[in-house]
């Protein structure tokens, strides 16, 4: 049991059920990191919270897991991989912590699918990149995922 003295429901207002946000690319900071051990402890995970802080979903939260300790070497490749790719974005290479990347913008990828267990929607970020600096509707033929 928790003690929950002190705690009044009518003075805190309720969460509401968000739905998933739009697929699209969102601007983003990470607000926090932590390593975790995986379930079946052989192995170790980071585990990014980012935050959109541009447009009609400022303020939500989207979690992106990376396997940095697997026992799958193509498991830590790929999230190598996706955290240099992060690194670059925000212009951090090579951060000796993860501190180091929080509250610096980024652009992020997010599409949403389906959950295998429930069937309910939710959303995955698939791409990481550098924010726009230029305001949308430019003439720029650069396509913001691309690296040249």
């Amino acid at each position: 049991m928790a003690d929950l003295n002190g705690f009044n429901a009518n003075e805190v207002e309720p969460t509401v059920d968000l739905e998933p946000i739009p697929a699209g690319k969102h601007v983003a900071v990470i607000i926090d990191s932590v390593m975790k051990t995986t379930k079946k402890g052989t192995g170790k995970y980071l585990e990014f919270t980012f935050q959109v802080i541009e447009g009609e979903y400022k303020n939500r939260l989207l979690w992106a897991r990376f396997n940095l300790e697997n026992p799958s070497p193509v498991a830590v490749k790929i999230a190598r991989a996706k955290l240099s790719t992060i690194c670059k974005a925000v212009g951090v290479i090579i951060p000796g912590d993860t501190v180091k990347l929080h509250n610096l913008p980024l652009e992020i990828n997010v599409r949403c699918k389906k959950r295998d267990d429930t069937g309910e929607m939710i959303n995955e970020i698939k791409g990481y990149a550098e924010k726009p600096s230029a305001p949308p509707g430019n003439n720029s033929t650069a396509h913001p995922w691309s690296r040249t």
